[in-house]
């Protein structure tokens, strides 16, 4: 059972998984599971914003283009495989769905769905888009990350709701 949570109880655990292996970003319809380790959270013109960052030469680009959502999900250790396996393999050749053997929900909040395997999703509304401009990032950071140019889009999504798996209780 999902619970609505306040972000406050997830912030510090969703930051180290964003440094370790780490979360799935789903957006499109049908949607596409994208691992993603680039994300800030924190507030923008008053509203709680999860910043996600995609490079328009994977599959997922298209999708968040013609989506007005997205959801963030935060999968337990034991998907470590299928969190590889998203940030490696593209959605054109692959349902990554299938192979990952993961069930989607529809969003409490939202349309868009969520991955049921999550202990954690962020639902997100993306209230603003923009694309990196190269002359104005740090030269250091561009020739690390940017070696073939394909810079980053950045969305900044609304987060709706946060909700995490509950354990069903005992009777």
């Amino acid at each position: 059972m999902r619970k609505e949570i306040d972000i406050s109880s997830v912030f510090e655990e969703t930051v180290e998984y964003l440094k370790g292996d780490g979360v799935i970003l789903l957006a499109g319809n049908p949607p596409n599971p994208m691992t993603i380790g680039w994300g800030t959270i924190g507030y923008i013109w008053g509203r709680l914003i999860f910043t996600v960052l995609v490079r328009p030469s994977r599959f997922t680009f298209s999708l968040m283009e013609s989506s007005t959502e997205f959801t963030v999900n935060l999968l337990p250790d034991e998907f470590i495989r299928q969190l590889s396996l998203c940030g490696t393999k593209s959605g054109r050749n692959t349902d990554k769905l299938i192979e990952c053997g993961f069930q989607i929900e529809k969003g409490i909040n939202l349309v868009s769905p969520y991955i049921r395997e999550s202990a954690v999703h962020f639902e997100c509304c993306i209230v603003h888009k923009h694309d990196l401009i190269p002359e104005n990032l740090d030269i250091n950071i561009a020739k690390r990350y940017y070696p073939s140019d394909d810079f980053h889009k950045v969305y900044y999504g609304e987060i709706l709701g946060v909700f995490r798996e509950m354990p069903v209780p005992a009777f």
